[in-house]
């Protein structure tokens, strides 16, 4: 059963009057978990949004920054958000779900954060508001600040990302250590991590940014220690 399907699935649940809070707490495991992520990046990106009405083809192409969405499944993402975004339940309720899903902590929340941070920048711009949402967000997923920093460092122009927080090190760090911490950022940006991860086939492209920031950084460190 392909993603979209199993997406269907879970709105077919919606259906019967559960609130789409109330499917996060049946999609956990996999392939559930997958279709979770793809819901809960869907359902946060809407919270996110500020425009009105119902989803245009614009909207839904600003998750092409995350997703591979068949044509024929657009109307399926486009309900999920507008569902979200209806819901009378807050952002920080959708997002303790999602961490409740995956566990607080867990890698996938910071592919899931990446995610959010593609859809915030789709249309150019980076706003205070998207941020402080994002802040929360990463915080009820116990991602740390020096963390989001980093994440935010690697999406936002003007931002200067540390390249140690990047690798998760420190500047008194031996390089042999940050060599090493390096390459377990490489080893997670592989797509078959992702999808361990129960990050879904059709967002791996999650992992390309990632990879430029990681290698970026361990460049940058070791240039400065030559």
């Amino acid at each position: 059963m392909s993603l979209w399907s199993r997406i269907t699935d879970a709105l077919s649940a919606l259906t019967s009057g559960e609130s789409l809070s109330e499917v996060f707490s049946r999609l956990r495991t996999p392939p559930e978990r997958s279709a979770g992520f793809a819901i809960a990046v869907i359902a946060l990106g809407a919270k996110m949004a500020k425009a009105d009405g119902l989803v245009t083809r614009n909207e839904v192409s600003a998750f092409r920054e995350v997703f591979t969405i068949p044509p024929a499944e657009e109307k399926n993402a486009a309900r999920i958000f507008n569902l979200a975004r209806q819901d009378v339940a807050g952002f920080q309720q959708y997002a303790e779900k999602i961490a409740g899903l995956f566990g607080r902590g867990d890698p996938a929340l910071c592919d899931l954060m990446e995610g959010l941070f593609h859809i915030a920048l789709a249309d150019g711009s980076y706003h205070p508001n998207e941020d402080a949402f994002l802040a929360r967000v990463a915080e009820i997923f116990g991602i740390d600040e020096r963390r989001f920093r980093s994440l935010r460092a690697r999406f936002v122009d003007g931002a200067d990302p540390d390249p140690y927080a990047v690798l998760g090190v420190t500047p008194d760090t031996p390089l042999p250590e940050i060599r090493k911490a390096w390459r377990a950022e490489v080893r997670a940006a592989h797509p078959d991590q992702l999808v361990a991860r129960g990050v879904p086939e059709e967002a791996v492209k999650l992992a390309e940014r990632h990879l430029i920031a990681v290698n970026r950084a361990w460049e940058e460190i070791s240039e400065s220690r030559a």
